[in-house]
Formats: C-alpha cells, sequence, structure tokens
C-alpha cells in the first residue's frame, strides 16, 4: 500500500499536467514502448527524436529486427518508476504483458494504448494502421503496408504449383496450427500446414513421433541464432530430427522474423520460398 502511494505521488508529480486524450490528432513527442513487438512498429513509424524509450529485448539483434536503432534510444525493462520518470504523452503496450504496469499507468492518467497480437496479415496490416494514426504518421503506415503488399505480390509469383506438407517446430516441442499468423505465413509460401491438417490450433504441443509420420515433407525449425543453451530448446537438436534430414526438408528460420507482425513476416515467406524454390532448380 506504501509502495502504491508513493508511485502514485510520484506519477502526478511526473505527469505535470492534463492527460492527453489518444483519439486526439497531436503527435506524441515523448514516446515509451513496453514491448518487443510494439517497440518495433513505433521504431519503424516514428520520428526517431519521438521515442523516449523502447524495450531492453529490442536492443538484443538476435531476438529483435530494429536492435540497430534501438541501441540508440534508451533502453526500459517495462517498471512504472522507469516510465513516470520518462514523463511520457504516450505509452504503448502489449495486451499479454507488464500487466500491473500499464494498470498503474491508467490509475495515475498517463495515456496507454494496448496492442493485441495479429492472427493474420489482414490484422497486420490493420495493426500498423492503427499504430501510424497513433503516432501522427498515417503516412508512414499507408507506405509501410503498400511496401508489404508489394513484396507479398511478387512473392506471390515465385510459389511453385506444388504445395508441400510443412510443420513448424518450436522450442519445448510447440508447433502452430490454424488460426494463427504463422498458419497465414505458411499458406503465402505455398506450404500446406501439416499441424492445422492435425486439428492443432493456434498453438499446441506436438510429439517427435508425430512429426517423424506425418508426412511432412519439410520441417521448420524455429530457431535463435547465438542464443544461450536451454532445456527448451534441446528438443530441435534431438537425433530423431538428424535421422528426419534423409527424408524431409529441414529449413532454420529465426524466430526474429515471425514472432512479431510486421515486415519481417515477409522476410520468412521469402526464406520459405527460397528454400523450396533451391530445391526446384536442382531437381
Amino acid at each position: 500500500m506504501k509502495r502504491a502511494a508513493l508511485l502514485l505521488g510520484l506519477s502526478l508529480a511526473a505527469i505535470g499536467g492534463p492527460a492527453r486524450s489518444l483519439d486526439a490528432p497531436v503527435k506524441p513527442a515523448r514516446i515509451v514502448s513496453l514491448n518487443m513487438c510494439t517497440d518495433e512498429l513505433v521504431l519503424r513509424l516514428a520520428e526517431p527524436g519521438a521515442i523516449a524509450s523502447v524495450t531492453w529485448l529490442s536492443q538484443d539483434p538476435r531476438n529483435a529486427n530494429m536492435a540497430k536503432l534501438a541501441r540508440t534510444i534508451p533502453a526500459n525493462h517495462g517498471l512504472v518508476e522507469e516510465v513516470l520518470a520518462l514523463k511520457p504523452d504516450l505509452v504503448v503496450a502489449g495486451a499479454y504483458t507488464t500487466r500491473s504496469t500499464v494498470a498503474l499507468l491508467k490509475r495515475v492518467g498517463v495515456p496507454v494504448r494496448e496492442f493485441g497480437v495479429p492472427r493474420n496479415l489482414a490484422e497486420m496490416r490493420a495493426q500498423i494502421a492503427e499504430m501510424a494514426a497513433l503516432l501522427g504518421q498515417p503516412g508512414r503506415g499507408q507506405a509501410l503496408i503498400a511496401e508489404i503488399d508489394g513484396r507479398l505480390a511478387a512473392l506471390a509469383a515465385r510459389r511453385g504449383p506444388d504445395h508441400p506438407k510443412a510443420i513448424v517446430l518450436r522450442p519445448n516441442g510447440f508447433t502452430t496450427g490454424r488460426g494463427s499468423l504463422v498458419d497465414e505465413i505458411l499458406t503465402a509460401a505455398g506450404f500446406s500446414n501439416l499441424a492445422a491438417e492435425l486439428g492443432i490450433d493456434n498453438y499446441g504441443q506436438i510429439a517427435l513421433e508425430t512429426v517423424a509420420l506425418g508426412g511432412a515433407d519439410i520441417l521448420i525449425l524455429n530457431t535463435t541464432p547465438g542464443g544461450p543453451p536451454s532445456l527448451a530448446h534441446e528438443i530441435l537438436n534431438h537425433p530423431v530430427l538428424a535421422r528426419l534430414s534423409d527424408r524431409l526438408k529441414l529449413v532454420a528460420l529465426p524466430s526474429k522474423l515471425w514472432t512479431c507482425a510486421g515486415p519481417a513476416v515477409v522476410d520468412a515467406i521469402e526464406l520459405l520460398i527460397d528454400a523450396t524454390s533451391a530445391d526446384r532448380r536442382g531437381s
């Protein structure tokens, strides 16, 4: 209770005036992002000088696509004290992260906008447009969406006539089924998602025996190059997967390309198309 009261007092001093309406057409000048995926959109769409802070996660090139720019901006760890000290006029956050911080910021009147997780490319486009409008940069949002659509159209023309069965294997044996952005990425690359055919919705665990016997043509390993070893990642190095390489194609796809919904998902689609295009050229 004492800590909450202290934070309330600090926040009132830090805000120093009425909160900005999130619907007002005012371009924010001190933006703080509390989520790696909102970081990326802010870094792509806002003026760098208007970004007060992004998360420390976005400064790691193994996990983030905009690490070079993020490293020029102060980092935060999602703590309410950090945010208040930055005196933001806009805070953007993910719908499932930093929940206690978001709740306290809202309680004291700091303008906060939360963003969910897009489940398909249409929702991704809508989220980009929403973020761009919030940042007072609608033109940048439109340009980014047009760039994405142009690349997607060019890649669609490169897809092969076949629809190979593919399955994604993540740490801890998780895969991605229907109703997810990854499922649509596989479809855009010209693949059939075996996990969706097996009845898996969104994210679920799958046994290696199912992977081995499921008739997949392509196994996509969701990896983090140079990441620290962990028990969760051990399954990606299982001997069964090495033996499967004799009869199905293994493709390593960096997790940062499709962890967040943004232009990098087009890079993921291109990588997958390139992997099968090389096979077609060699046959």
